[in-house]
């Protein structure tokens, strides 16, 4: 990694590292630290210690391997820890390799970017400015694969704590247009129903849900029945320096999510 002007320490990039082993963390360290806009946070290898460090130190950006001295996998659950009790903390997971199931667990996880172990030091410090600056780090082949999980079917769950489910098999045919973005009219078509009944059975839905809008009732089924969940915007692909939306690589607009339109969100 080049030498770059020092950067005053107020000003500088508070990052904590943490690679699979001790040494791989301090050889992390030690390259990032040459990077006048970094001031490094600290570094660890274990799980225990990392959430230590993220509480005392407050990093703006946490630089996390997967794979940690505790298991294989531990990274992608201390990445939900840290996004849990440090919000202000934005986590790049390191990957050994640029896999799907890799990519998707690490955003699943709450991560604001992936970077593969292949990829230069250099390239490293500018994905670490772009994550503090609220960005989103994927390759084009990595965005691809968050597109891809997001276009599959989510499975609608709607089940008491016993088990026992909260709306009947029709209420559940509303709930998957809700989702599709359709309006009263556009349900009431497609079910076969007036539309005054489409009305009926969603504050039926509202009231079993506790919930007080089509909005709430979508997010409700994509969180899988539990908590609601907010997501920052994917900010950019990898290598693209400007803000803007989402491109594909033929420089096309991508739409991850359908918007619901006005009528979509109005029960009345």
């Amino acid at each position: 990694m080049a030498q770059v002007t020092s950067f005053p320490q107020h000003d500088r990039i508070r990052v904590l590292a943490a690679d699979n082993t001790s040494m791989n963390t301090q050889l992390l360290v030690e390259a990032l630290s040459r990077d006048g806009q970094f001031s490094m946070a600290g570094a660890a290898s274990k799980t225990a210690d990392i959430l230590a460090m993220v509480k005392r130190e407050h990093p703006h950006v946490a630089l996390i391997s997967a794979r940690l001295a505790d298991s294989a996998t531990a990274g992608f659950e201390l990445c939900r820890e840290i996004c849990t009790t440090s919000p202000a903390t934005r986590v790049i997971m390191l990957l050994d390799s640029s896999e799907r199931p890799a990519v998707i667990e690490a955003f699943r996880s709450g991560a604001r970017g992936v970077f593969c172990r292949t990829e230069s030091l250099k390239l490293l410090g500018k994905c670490i400015l772009c994550v503090h600056q609220g960005q989103v780090w994927a390759s084009s082949d990595e965005l691809l694969y968050l597109l891809a999980a997001v276009a599959q079917p989510v499975p609608m769950r709607f089940t008491s704590v016993t088990g026992n489910s909260l709306l009947s098999a029709r209420e559940l045919d509303v709930v998957r247009c809700v989702a599709e973005g359709l309006s009263n009219r556009e349900i009431a078509s497609r079910l076969t129903l007036r539309e005054h009944t489409v009305k009926n059975y969603l504050f039926r839905i509202f009231d079993k849900l506790g919930v007080s809008s089509r909005v709430e009732v979508v997010l409700y089924a994509l969180a899988g029945g539990g908590a609601t969940h907010k997501a920052g915007p994917i900010a950019h692909p990898k290598k693209e320096a400007m803000p803007g939306p989402v491109v594909s690589a033929a420089n096309s607009p991508v739409r991850v999510v359908k918007r619901l339109t006005p009528s979509a969100i109005d029960c009345r």
